[in-house]
């Protein structure tokens, strides 16, 4: 039987540690703030598709169910939320979960956030499963995305994203982000990287399908940007069979 841990406490207590610092656009989570709308593009643009959703509707999400797990602070529940979604989010640091229920309330939305194990949680029934930059950090991979496979509806759409172990990524975003200061030294660790044929493969196994990863590009002119580059990062729609 499979161990259904996977939480790594020391990934946790990173990550825990920054929470206080997670809203600010300037501090150590500042590539993430750079980050959310190019995912927050992909995300609403897979909405749209998947829920035959009106591209200039305000609230596509509106009547469904939401599920950010490895949400931290709220980057991208709070969003969802503003799109009309009944949003869970789910996280492993308790400092994490506290910081992001008191800026929900302090904005005005109502988001069930909670800490745990995500296997452990009984969450089911979701429209939108959504997990960014996590499965990277989990100390069991097939657990996790089978935990995250447990809680998608049938008909339900999840959207993943990951760093690609390339060397690329090895030298942009651990050597180079982390040594320059744009990222905490100790958030990568590039062994545990995903390949998009590894993540297929651990979805495949869950029951789930992936889309045609997009990558996640860097340019001096035009910063984080959607790519067919799929060598520092990418992210991907996934649905049930």
């Amino acid at each position: 039987m499979r161990n259904a841990t996977t939480i790594r406490p020391a990934e946790a207590s990173h990550f825990g540690k920054l929470a206080a610092d997670w809203w600010d656009p300037k501090g150590s989570s500042a590539m993430l703030h750079r980050l959310n709308p190019v995912r927050l593009g992909f995300i609403r643009q897979a909405i749209d598709s998947h829920f035959g959703i009106d591209s200039r509707a305000l609230k596509p999400l509106a009547g469904k169910r939401a599920l950010d797990v490895g949400c931290g602070a709220g980057l991208l529940a709070e969003p969802l939320a503003r799109m009309g979604a009944a949003v869970t989010g789910v996280d492993a640091a308790e400092e994490n979960i506290a910081v992001a229920s008191e800026h929900a309330a302090a904005s005005g939305l109502t988001i069930d956030y909670r800490h745990g194990e995500i296997g452990a949680l009984g969450l089911a029934g979701f429209d939108l499963v959504t997990s960014m930059e996590v499965v990277e950090h989990v100390a069991d991979k097939a657990a996790f995305v089978a935990a995250l496979a447990a809680s998608l509806a049938e008909d339900g759409l999840m959207v993943l994203s990951t760093p690609n172990r390339t060397a690329a990524s090895r030298l942009l975003l651990v050597e180079g982000a982390e040594r320059m200061g744009m990222v905490p030294r100790g958030t990568h660790h590039w062994q545990d990287f995903v390949t998009p044929v590894e993540l297929h493969d651990l979805l495949a196994d869950a029951g789930l399908v992936m889309g045609n990863p997009m990558g996640i590009a860097w340019g001096p002119t035009r910063g984080l940007h959607l790519s067919d580059d799929l060598s520092l990062n990418y992210i991907v729609t996934v649905t049930k069979r």
